[in-house]
């Protein structure tokens, strides 16, 4: 299983960029069925939260609705990843709060492997970023 960071979804909806077609590519792959994977609560959060932030509840809607049906697996937080989080900014120096969840929630859930153009993760051990192409 492979976890979905933000930025994927927000990159395939977004303005043409170097990372538009390789994200293309994996949430094709994932629709088709070639790639399990699963997202967080969180995840979704930070989508709603970026594109509120810069006025366009429409496109907010638009992305949040197209990602949650294309991937259905969608992980909860609750207080063990908060607590995992915590611990993991206390082990690992410059690691952003954000990248510590998202690394909790992998953890306590099995998953080893997240898709995502943020190299913070390779600060966390026991995290594989996937290569996207």
């Amino acid at each position: 299983m492979t976890f979905i960071d933000s930025n994927i979804p927000m990159y395939v909806a977004g303005a043409d960029h170097p990372h538009k077609a390789p994200a293309t590519r994996f949430l094709e792959s994932v629709a088709a069925g070639r790639v399990e994977a699963c997202t967080s609560t969180e995840v979704l959060q930070e989508i709603l939260f970026r594109y509120a932030g810069m006025e366009r509840l429409n496109l907010a809607r638009k992305v949040y609705g197209i990602f949650v049906r294309l991937c259905p697996v969608v992980l909860p937080v609750e207080l063990p990843d908060t607590d995992l989080a915590v611990e993991i900014l206390g082990r690992v120096p410059g690691v952003s709060v954000r990248d510590a969840l998202h690394a909790a929630v992998m953890s306590n859930h099995g998953v080893e492997e997240i898709a995502t153009f943020d190299r913070g993760f390779t600060r966390i051990p026991g995290i594989k970023i996937r290569p996207l192409t």
